[in-house]
C-alpha cells in the first residue's frame, strides 16, 4: 500500500472483498501458520442450511465467532474455525420438490434414485450460496477444511454412530406420539415446530355418563368438557377429573359415552388435571395428545389414531371418516349441537404449533419410527456440566440444561423423507430378518438370502449435526486433526437451539469419543427490531444484512425499514454492522438492532480513517521520511513503558504519559473482558478509549507539539502516536477487521519497521503496560478545567474564535499548570496573554467562578457580553422559572397529589427538583454579573 497516499474517505466496498480475499490466499485463516506448538482454540462453525440465505442470526453468529478466532489468533493460538453447511434435509427436499412442481413432475413420479440425483444437482448449483454471504462478513475459516454433513466422511461417520448405537441396545423401533406434518408426510423434530398464540376457539360440551340423562345435568347426566380441538373427541378413550374435584369424585370408575359415536370410555382420575382450567374434566386422546399419551400410558389406556397421515379422519372415525380434520370438526360439531351435546363457545388465545417449513398446523400422531434411548446419554451430559469439564454461558443457562436432561423423553430419529442419511438398516422379504451392518450388505446376515432391502426413512437432520465437532475432523478415524483439535474449544449458538443441538453434541461427544465436545458453551440471544420485535415478513421489519452491507433501493426494503429511509439504506460495510451487534448484545439477551445504532458505527470506522490519515503525514516530516530511530523507541511489546516514559533521552509530556497509561488501562481491561467472555463491554471500552481519549483528546493536543513544539517534542509525539494507533487497532482488529487492516497497513508503511507481521490479523495481541495513575489524575484535572471553561463559553454564547481572559487561583498545583498553561490555552481558546495562573487569586469582580477539584477558576465577563442585557436576559429567565416553580407547588399541594397515579406524580416532583436547579444556576450567573 501506498505509505502516505490514503484516500479522502474510506470505502468498504473497494476495500472489503480485496482484504478478505488477501488474508485467505495468504494462508492467515489456517491454524498451522501459528507454529506446530501453539496451543489450539477451535471452533465448529454452527453449519447453516444449505439452502439459507443470510440473515441477521447469522450476522449475530458469524460476527462473535470470528470476534473469538481472531483474538486468540492474535493471542498466538493455533486458531481453526472449522467452516461447513447441513444438507437441511425437509428445507432443502421442498425446494427440489417446487421446483420439480414447476415441471409438473412429482417426486414419486421420478422414483428415489432419479429424485436424489436431482437434488445433488441442485445442490451444486444453488447450494453454498449462504457460505459466499458468511464471507462478506469477514468470517475467518479454514475454507481448505469445509465440510458438507452428506460428505462421504460424515456420511460413514453417521453410519458408525448408528450402528453403535443399536448394537448397545439404545435405539430400537416402535410406536410412539411425534409431531406430524401431513403436508411433508414426515415426522419433524420439536425445533421444527414453531408455537405462535393466535385466536382460537374454546368449545364446551356435554360428556355423556352411560345410563344417565342428559337432562338430569352436570355431575349428573354428563361431564362438561371444553377443548379447541373437537374433531379429536373421536380419539378419545377416558375422561379424567382430579381426584380432590368435589364435582366429579363420585363419578370416578363410571363410564361414559363418546359424543355420537357411543363408544364406552371409562372416567379416570390424575392429578394432572387442573380443576381450575376449563371445566376441571379433561377428554383424554392418547393417539393425538402428548400429555394425554403420557397419562394414558400411565392408566394403561388404549391408543386410537384417528387421523391418517394426511389429516383425515380414519376408519376409527365411523361416520366422519374420510373427511379433512377441520371439515370434521365442524360436522361433528354441527351434530352434536343437533343433539344437544354442546353448551357453548368461546374466544380463545391459545399456542398453536406450526410447522417450520410450511406455516401448516403440525398434528401430534402416533406414528412407528426409530427412537433413541436418551436416559443412558444425558446422565453423561448431565456430569459434564456440573462436574464443571463444560461450562455454559452465561451461567444461568445451566439450570435450564439440567431441566431437560433431568426430564428427557426418547428422540426420534426417523424422518420420512428422502434428502437426507438413510437409515442404516436391511430387512429380509425371504425369512424376516433385520440386518443393521457397518457396511451396505448383499445378503441377509440371518439366511443369507438376497431379497433384502433397505428401511425407507433418513435420520433427523440433528442425528447428523450431534456429531459436528468430532466428525468434522475425521472420526471415526484416528485423524491429525482429531487428536490435534479435538476436544473443540467453544461452541458458540443461539440459546434457543441448547436443547436440540447443544445438548445432543454433548451427549453424542461422550458416547463416542469419551470426551466432551468443547469446553465451553457460549449463547447468544436473539436480533430484534429496534422496538424489541421479532423480524418477520408477516411484520414487515425485516433486516437484511446484505442490504446493510452493500446498500439497499426503497423497494428492496420491507415496509418498516422503507419508513425510517425512504430513500434507500447507504452502504454502511461489514464493520459497522459486526460492530453494532457485537457491543449491542450480552451473553444470552435479546438485543434490538437500530439502523441508526449502525450508521453511528459507520462513523466510526471513518473516524479511525480520519485519525490514521492525519497521523501519516506527521509520520513523513523527520529526516529520511521515517521517524528517527532514537525517537522512534515505540514502547513495544518487548519494551518496558515506565522505563521508556522515563528515559532522559526521551522524556514525555503530561499528555503523553496520560494518553499512554489510558492505553494501558484500557488494554488490560479490555484482554480481561475478553477472556471472561464480555465482548460487549470490551469493545465499548476500546470505542470509548480510541474515539473520546485518543481522538477527542490527545490528537487535539498532539497539534500543539506537531505544529509549534521542537523538533524533539514532534519526533516524541510522533512515536507515541505510532504507539497508539497500532495498539488501538490491534484493539479493535477483532471487532471491526476490516477497516483496521487496511489503515494499519498504511501505519506499516508509514513506520517503515521490517519486523512487523505481514499482516494486521497475526499481528500480536496488545500487551498491557504499566499504568501512571499520577498522569492520569493531573490530566484529568487539566481536561475538567477546559471542559468548564468551554461549557462556560457556551453558556455566555461566546463565539468560537474569540478568545478569552482568565485567572487561575492553583494552590499547590500552580506547578502543574503552568506547564500546562499552552494545553489550556489552545483547546479552551484562553488568549496566553490574558492568563493569570498563581498559588492565590481573589475573584475579580463581574467574573464566572468555575470550581475544578481545589483549583478555581475566574472567567472576567467585560469585554465577553453585553452585562446589561445578559442581566435582563438571565432575570427574565428566573422570574419564568419561579412563575412555573410556583404553580408546580401549588399542583403538588392540591388534589392533584391525592388523585393522580404515582408515577405521574413522581414526574411532577422530579420536574420540580429540575426547576429548582436551574433557578440556583440562574441566580449564580445573576450573581456573577454583579
Amino acid at each position: 500500500m501506498p505509505t502516505f497516499d490514503m484516500p479522502k474517505t474510506y470505502d468498504p466496498a473497494v476495500s472489503e472483498r480485496r482484504i478478505y480475499d488477501w488474508w485467505e490466499e495468504s494462508g492467515f485463516f489456517k491454524p498451522e501458520s501459528a507454529g506446530p506448538d501453539a496451543k489450539p482454540f477451535v471452533i465448529s462453525i454452527p453449519p447453516p442450511n444449505l439452502t439459507g440465505e443470510l440473515h441477521l442470526g447469522h450476522a449475530m453468529f458469524v460476527s462473535l465467532e470470528d470476534l473469538m478466532i481472531r483474538y486468540k489468533r492474535m493471542r498466538g493460538y493455533a486458531a481453526l474455525w472449522v467452516p461447513g453447511y447441513d444438507h437441511a434435509g425437509i428445507a432443502t427436499q421442498l425446494q427440489v420438490e417446487k421446483m420439480l412442481a414447476r415441471e409438473g413432475i412429482k417426486r414419486q413420479d421420478l422414483g428415489r434414485a432419479e429424485f436424489l440425483r436431482r437434488t445433488w444437482a441442485w445442490k451444486e448449483k444453488y447450494g453454498g450460496h449462504i457460505v459466499r454471504q458468511l464471507r462478506r462478513l469477514g468470517a475467518s475459516c479454514d475454507w481448505d477444511r469445509m465440510r458438507f454433513t452428506l460428505d462421504d466422511g460424515l456420511s460413514r461417520a453417521v453410519r458408525e454412530a448408528f450402528v453403535r448405537l443399536y448394537r448397545m441396545g439404545l435405539i430400537y423401533r416402535g410406536e410412539y406420539l411425534v409431531n406430524w406434518s401431513p403436508g411433508l408426510q414426515t415426522a419433524v423434530s420439536d425445533l421444527e415446530v414453531e408455537y405462535t398464540d393466535e385466536d382460537a376457539t374454546m368449545y364446551y360440551f356435554k360428556y355423556p355418563i352411560a345410563g344417565a340423562d342428559l337432562t338430569d345435568g352436570p355431575g349428573k347426566g354428563y361431564i362438561p368438557v371444553a377443548t379447541v380441538r373437537p374433531e379429536t373427541i373421536l380419539g378419545d378413550t377416558a375422561v379424567a377429573v382430579h381426584p380432590d374435584d368435589e364435582r366429579y369424585r363420585h363419578l370416578i370408575g363410571a363410564t361414559c359415552l363418546v359424543p355420537m359415536l357411543k363408544r364406552p370410555i371409562p372416567v379416570i382420575h390424575d392429578t394432572y388435571v387442573d380443576m381450575a382450567f376449563g371445566t376441571g374434566a379433561l377428554k383424554i386422546t392418547p393417539g393425538h395428545d402428548p400429555n394425554d399419551f403420557t397419562i394414558g400410558q400411565r392408566h394403561g389406556l388404549p391408543i386410537i389414531s384417528m387421523l391418517d397421515k394426511d389429516a383425515r379422519v380414519s376408519e376409527a372415525g365411523g361416520p366422519y371418516a374420510g373427511l379433512d380434520r377441520f371439515e370434521a370438526r365442524k360436522k361433528l360439531w354441527a351434530d352434536m349441537a343437533a343433539a344437544g351435546l354442546t353448551i357453548k363457545t368461546e374466544p380463545y388465545r391459545t399456542q398453536i404449533p406450526r410447522s417450520q417449513r410450511g406455516g401448516e398446523i403440525v398434528e401430534p400422531m402416533v406414528s412407528t419410527q426409530w427412537f433413541v434411548k436418551m436416559k443412558p446419554m444425558a446422565l453423561m451430559g448431565l456430569e459434564a456440566v456440573r462436574s464443571g469439564r463444560i461450562t455454559i454461558v452465561p451461567e444461568r443457562f445451566t439450570k435450564v440444561y439440567y431441566n431437560w436432561l433431568e426430564n428427557i423423553r426418547d428422540w426420534c430419529i426417523s424422518r420420512q423423507l428422502w434428502w437426507g442419511h438413510r437409515i442404516p438398516v436391511w430387512y429380509c422379504a425371504a425369512c424376516g430378518g433385520m440386518t443393521v451392518p457397518s457396511a451396505d450388505p448383499t445378503v441377509c446376515e440371518h439366511c443369507g438370502s438376497p431379497r433384502i432391502s433397505q428401511d425407507d426413512d433418513v435420520l433427523d437432520t440433528w442425528f447428523s449435526s450431534g456429531l459436528w465437532p468430532f466428525s468434522t475432523l475425521g472420526w471415526p478415524d484416528d485423524t491429525p486433526d482429531l487428536r490435534r483439535y479435538y476436544p473443540t474449544t467453544v461452541m458458540e449458538t443461539g440459546y434457543d437451539i441448547l436443547f436440540f443441538w447443544v445438548a445432543r453434541m454433548i451427549m453424542q461427544g461422550l458416547m463416542y469419543t469419551n470426551e466432551i465436545p468443547f469446553e465451553t458453551v457460549y449463547l447468544h440471544g436473539l436480533v430484534r427490531d429496534d422496538q424489541g420485535r421479532k423480524m418477520s415478513k408477516t411484520t414487515g421489519n425485516v433486516l437484511d444484512p446484505i442490504a446493510v452491507l452493500d446498500g439497499a433501493r426503497p423497494d428492496e426494503l420491507d415496509d418498516y425499514v422503507k419508513r425510517q429511509y425512504p430513500d434507500g439504506i447507504p452502504a454502511m460495510g461489514a464493520d459497522a454492522l459486526r460492530f453494532t451487534l457485537l457491543t449491542g448484545a450480552t451473553p444470552g439477551s435479546d438485543m434490538n438492532l437500530s439502523l441508526q445504532r449502525v450508521e453511528g458505527n459507520r462513523n466510526f470506522t471513518n473516524k479511525i480513517w480520519n485519525a490514521v490519515r492525519f497521523v501519516l503525514p506527521q509520520l513523513a516530516e523527520s529526516t529520511n521520511q521515517r521517524i528517527n530511530e532514537s525517537a522512534n523507541q515505540r514502547i513495544s511489546e518487548s519494551t518496558n513503558p515506565e522505563s521508556a516514559i522515563r528515559h532522559s533521552s526521551f522524556a514525555h509530556s503530561l499528555p503523553d504519559r496520560w494518553i499512554l497509561s489510558r492505553l494501558a488501562a484500557t488494554v488490560a481491561d479490555c484482554t480481561r473482558l475478553m477472556d471472561a467472555f464480555q465482548y460487549g463491554e470490551a469493545g465499548r471500552l476500546a470505542y470509548e478509549f480510541f474515539w473520546s481519549e485518543f481522538c477527542d483528546w490527545y490528537l487535539e493536543i498532539a497539534k500543539i507539539a506537531l505544529y509549534r513544539g521542537s523538533e524533539a517534542a514532534k519526533a516524541r509525539t510522533r512515536a507515541v502516536l505510532s504507539k497508539v494507533l497500532d495498539d488501538s487497532l490491534r484493539l479493535l482488529h477483532p471487532f471491526i477487521p476490516f477497516v483496521t487492516e487496511e489503515t494499519w497497513g498504511y501505519l506499516k508503511g508509514a513506520i517503515g519497521d521490517a519486523t512487523w507481521p505481514a499482516g494486521l490479523i497475526v499481528a500480536p495481541w496488545p500487551a498491557a503496560g504499566q499504568r501512571d495513575e499520577a498522569a492520569e489524575a493531573d490530566m484529568t484535572l487539566v481536561m475538567d478545567m477546559i471542559r468548564a471553561i468551554r461549557n462556560a463559553r457556551s453558556e455566555y454564547n461566546v463565539q468560537p474564535g474569540q478568545t478569552i481572559a482568565a485567572a487561575i487561583a492553583a494552590g499547590e498545583r500552580q506547578a502543574l499548570l503552568r506547564d500546562q498553561a499552552e494545553t489550556l490555552c489552545v483547546l479552551a481558546r484562553v488568549d496566553p496573554a490574558r492568563l493569570t495562573i498563581a498559588a492565590h487569586l481573589e475573584a475579580p469582580a463581574q467574573s464566572i467562578t468555575l470550581v475544578t477539584g481545589t483549583v478555581s477558576t475566574y472567567l472576567p465577563l467585560a469585554g465577553l457580553v453585553d452585562l446589561a442585557a445578559e442581566r435582563s436576559r438571565l432575570a427574565a429567565e428566573l422570574k419564568e422559572t419561579e412563575g412555573q416553580i410556583t404553580h408546580s407547588e401549588q399542583l403538588l399541594a392540591g388534589p392533584f397529589a391525592q388523585r393522580a397515579p404515582a408515577n405521574v406524580v413522581q414526574r411532577e416532583r422530579d420536574k420540580q427538583a429540575e426547576l429548582h436547579a436551574r433557578a440556583a444556576r440562574l441566580r449564580d450567573r445573576l450573581t456573577d454579573l454583579g
